[in-house]
């Protein structure tokens, strides 16, 4: 059990349905659930973690939220679901062991804190990543078969009413070949939906070792000579000082013509400009993204009419589904947190990520 103390007081900090907040109450009887629907701003679409920004609360529901957020050793959800909140409660909360962010990808958040390394060491912040493979793994499959069956012509000529009298192939999917750039939980799983199409598939990873299924890994320095035999690259790389614009012109450039790409990691891995430069000449025949370097994407940004682009508003990894695989991920790692084992998925103070 853990140690700390023998009754451990779970506070959620963002909207969550009654009835998944009930499963995390029935995880053990040493926990005490604080859970109060009013000091929390409505979801307008299911996972809206953030809830309506129109949402205010009182003076009164303020001080009731923040003494909740702050009597607490585990929090569900960073409060308020934003950096300045994380850093209000690290503050105020001498309580505080455990964070667990609904992102999968929440070491930016709390880089934005702005905590110094001496307050993050004295709680963990975990991710909810893996509960968003599957649907990114599906988005990126889309994208890839976009690419190679020309989807974006056959919309072009649809909105012209346009039947054009010589018929254009479409390329295979089965037999070609996938890098995928970060073979984390979403690569795996983008890499295990493409191989049931058919394909033959390379990525990358820090700790290069053998993977089942993935013909070659290699690391981040390996990935040009990947590159060279790929039909479609799928990105699913964090966001860090190592992966900034880690697809650049020369990256580009080791791709061969024609290689249809996907972004589903963070848009700061992509140089944008490159990317346009390589739409522009061909290297690139299709560009699926669902993550920008700016989001919301500037108006005025290229991509938002570049015939051969894909714009998704970072909205690929929701689903109907996702509360309760986050609540259900959360109440697993309750147990081990209750139980003074090692939490999964933790933000790395350093990198993060």
């Amino acid at each position: 059990m853990n140690t700390m103390t023998s009754q451990t007081t779970v506070a959620i900090a963002v909207p969550l349905e009654a009835e998944l907040v009930e499963r995390i109450r029935a995880v053990d009887p040493s926990i005490t659930v604080l859970y109060e629907p009013e000091l929390l701003p409505p979801e307008r679409f299911p996972a809206d973690h953030a809830g309506d920004p129109g949402f205010q609360r009182s003076p009164d529901q303020e001080e009731r939220y923040w003494a909740m957020i702050n009597s607490a050793q585990v929090l569900y959800g960073i409060p308020n679901e934003s950096p300045a909140g994380l850093a209000r409660v690290a503050a105020g909360n001498p309580h505080l062991q455990w964070v667990h962010a609904m992102a999968a990808g929440a070491g930016g958040a709390v880089k934005a804190s702005g905590l110094d390394q001496e307050t993050l060491q004295k709680f963990k912040v975990t991710t909810s990543a893996g509960v968003h493979a599957l649907p990114l793994a599906e988005f990126a499959t889309m994208g890839i078969l976009n690419g190679f069956k020309r989807t974006a012509e056959l919309v072009r000529d649809q909105e012209a009413k346009v039947w054009p009298e010589l018929r254009t192939p479409t390329r295979l999917v089965s037999g070609s070949r996938l890098v995928v750039a970060g073979l984390g939980e979403i690569g795996l799983e983008t890499a295990r939906l493409a191989r049931a199409l058919g394909m033959k598939v390379s990525g990358t990873k820090r700790s290069v070792e053998p993977l089942d299924g993935i013909e070659e890994v290699s690391d981040n320095h390996g990935l040009p000579a990947l590159l060279a035999g790929a039909d479609a690259v799928v990105n699913t790389l964090p966001g860090t000082p190592y992966t900034e614009k880690l697809f650049n012109r020369d990256i580009f450039a080791a791709m061969k013509p024609g290689t249809v790409f996907v972004n589903v990691g963070r848009g700061t891995v992509v140089d944008e400009e490159a990317l346009l430069e390589a739409l522009d000449n061909g290297q690139v025949s299709y560009a699926c993204l669902d993550v920008f370097a700016v989001e919301p994407l500037p108006r005025n940004s290229p991509l938002w009419h570049h015939p051969k682009v894909l714009v998704s508003p970072h909205t690929s990894a929701l689903s109907a589904a996702e509360n309760r695989l986050i609540a259900e991920r959360f109440c697993g790692n309750l147990r081990i947190f209750l139980a003074g084992g090692e939490l999964p998925h933790l933000v790395d103070t350093v990198h993060f990520y």
